[in-house]
């Protein structure tokens, strides 16, 4: 467990480094008027389409994609998509993956496209195309059962030393899930949070937080409005950058208690503390095993189920 310390405070310390950086850049976006792009009144009454904090909730239908499109085309953006490739279900995942980001995510735009591995044998073939990948090697350590911490770290490690200055707006995902329709630049913010598919449809009462008191991650019965799926997160670099450092920092927290909770609890938490900025629908991480219902008119991702493989 003291190994696992060392490893996670020498990973806050690098990742430290460039948050001073990312801030006077990042800080350079420039943020498009919410009534200029987003009006969901008159299609999509029967959806929540705003937080408390008056954060967008993207569906289908309640974004202009020509005003966006108008807007992001002048900035000359590059977009990251990094996804955490391992295990022996990762190659089939992974191929199918690659096809459809090359065929439906921020179409028109430069990406690039992160994948780490933990053996280069599981790298489908890669066609030459517009979508640029790069290819990171993940060593195995010490707690190889923890594929999440696992994640976050290589995620935290490669934005660092190799993504920061390469993309406007970065995207972390699973392997398993797969593009179905067009995502296109309605998904960028400073800060994107994925909705839960299973959970929004459920009373806020029933979210299954962490409610240990002594947990870094808990959040108290009665508090809490959405539920947020650890499947895909996105934003500028360096806020995805403060995501991973607190993560770390409340796993530390944690151990150091002899406790241990889910990446996804913590995520929750984190923005339970720091509301994120734009909000993406069940539309955008449907369970591929339930047929949607008739809010989610358009599946953009599928998520795609081990039994299958």
């Amino acid at each position: 467990m003291n190994s696992k310390r060392k490893m996670l405070l020498s990973i806050l310390c690098l990742s430290s480094l460039v948050l001073l950086e990312r801030y006077f850049r990042n800080s350079q976006v420039e943020e498009l008027q919410l009534s200029n792009w987003f009006n969901p009144s008159r299609k999509r009454p029967n959806v929540i389409t705003a937080t408390n904090c008056l954060a967008p909730i993207v569906w289908e239908g309640t974004f202009s994609r020509q005003v966006l499109e108008k807007h992001y085309r002048k900035k000359n953006l590059t977009l990251g998509l990094a996804v955490f490739a391992i295990g022996r279900f990762s190659d089939q995942y992974l191929e199918l993956l690659l096809r459809s980001v090359d065929k439906y995510f921020m179409t028109g735009y430069r990406v690039v496209f992160y994948i780490m591995l933990d053996t280069l044998s599981r790298l489908p073939q890669l066609k030459r195309g517009p979508l640029q990948f790069r290819v990171f090697t993940v060593t195995e350590d010490s707690w190889p059962d923890d594929v999440h911490l696992m994640r976050v770290k290589s995620l935290g490690k490669h934005i660092v030393q190799d993504i920061q200055g390469e993309v406007d707006f970065l995207f972390s995902m699973t392997v398993t899930q797969i593009f179905q329709n067009d995502i296109g630049v309605e998904v960028l913010g400073t800060s994107v949070a994925q909705l839960h598919s299973w959970w929004y449809f459920k009373n806020p009462g029933s979210f299954p937080y962490e409610r240990r008191p002594k947990s870094a991650a808990c959040i108290p019965f009665g508090q809490g409005d959405f539920y947020y799926d650890g499947a895909f997160v996105g934003g500028t670099p360096l806020e995805i950058l403060n995501l991973v450092e607190e993560y770390l920092k409340s796993v530390i927290h944690d151990l150091k208690l002899g406790l241990n909770s889910t990446y996804e609890k913590y995520l929750n938490k984190y923005f339970f503390l720091r509301k994120p900025t734009k909000l993406l629908s069940p539309e955008y991480n449907w369970d591929a095993e339930f047929y949607p219902p008739p809010q989610v008119q358009y599946v953009k991702v599928a998520q795609q189920s081990k039994r299958r493989f």
